[in-house]
């Protein structure tokens, strides 16, 4: 046998052998119990290793790179959005069907909308729906002007002790929330804000995290250009907001959508601080469909979907703001 017949013939055992992973693979999980689909999936193995001993050529192994590559991409796709479809799919099953065992992986009929009508009915989501915004637009405008203010302090402004009280800022990083709480709770109570939305707000008006990331961003912008503000009569509050704010603009896109999906996700707070019903978010609004002897998981799976659809809508339009805000200002140069 020539090289070239070998190398052909390596190369159509090596594509029956992805064929074979293929079918597989989708077999096991379309037909289970049938003991032909595992073997398909084992020889396809033994059929890719032939196909490579019988073709080593470099477009063959340059392919079998990038289908690996391609391949755990794919699997690590799987793993993170697995939980939403299944989150979705269980929003529209009945409660016969949520206790199975095997679980059902999909509902017999995806136009079951009783779960939502009930949800909805059991409580009121509309006004934990504007007790969500009230909360997030507030802490993102205080967490902003904040952020703004002292990026602009640390970076530009000199005075005594500057990198040394940043440096102990960053430490608290550090620290988790969880250490936090005892001593927010406590605050909180003593100045009479216990179960208010302003509990909701207060302790989160500041974020070290995004005055970092703010930080470094101004400090790549040029001191020549702060200077030569200075020496036309520019003062530092008119230069912060006239030119570092509109340059620094990709990086307050970053804070504030990270800010605005951190704050309307928060529950364990939310469960410390507030009492009446109608003062709930929409994260804690879930606890409804909880109980004593359990939950009630085809309502919590549906209540859950119209909670996160805002924030996924949100991360879809705006994942590569949070990206290039992130780099540009985690990195100085």
């Amino acid at each position: 046998m020539d090289k070239k017949t070998k190398q052909m013939l390596g190369l159509l055992l090596y594509i029956l052998g992805i064929l074979a992973l293929v079918a597989g693979v989708l077999g096991m999980l379309i037909a289970r119990g049938k003991p032909l689909y595992p073997v398909l999936a084992a020889a396809s193995g033994f059929l890719i290793w032939s196909g490579l001993k019988m073709n080593n050529s470099y477009q063959v192994e340059t392919m079998t790179a990038h289908g690996i590559r391609y391949l755990l991409l794919a699997l690590g796709a799987i793993v993170m959005i697995f939980p939403f479809y299944w989150m979705i799919s269980s929003a529209f099953k009945i409660s016969a069907e949520m206790s199975t065992f095997p679980p059902a992986m999909y509902p017999r009929d995806w136009l079951n909308f009783n779960n939502f009508v009930v949800a909805f009915e059991t409580a009121p989501f509309a006004r934990y729906f504007m007790n969500s915004v009230i909360t997030v637009l507030s802490s993102v405008a205080l967490t902003t002007m904040t952020t703004i203010l002292g990026s602009f302090a640390f970076s530009r402004l000199n005075f005594p002790g500057r990198e040394v009280i940043f440096s102990l800022l960053l430490s608290m990083m550090m620290v988790p929330f969880e250490m936090l709480v005892i001593t927010n709770y406590t605050t909180i109570v003593k100045v009479g804000l216990n179960d208010t939305l302003y509990a909701l707000i207060l302790p989160f008006t500041s974020s070290i995290f995004y005055t970092y990331i703010l930080r470094n961003f101004f400090q790549s912008i040029p001191d020549g250009l702060y200077w030569s503000a200075r020496v036309d009569g520019c003062s530092n509050w008119r230069y912060l907001w006239k030119v570092m704010v509109p340059i620094a603009r990709p990086s307050l896109v970053t804070i504030v959508l990270l800010n605005a999906m951190a704050s309307w996700n928060s529950f364990m707070w939310p469960l410390l601080v507030i009492k009446q019903d109608l003062r709930r978010t929409l994260p804690f609004g879930l606890y409804t469909f909880t109980t004593e002897v359990g939950a009630n998981n085809e309502l919590l799976m549906a209540a859950s979907s119209v909670v996160v659809l805002p924030m996924i809508i949100l991360f879809l339009f705006a994942r590569k703001q949070i990206v290039n805000g992130v780099a540009r200002g985690g990195i100085k140069g």
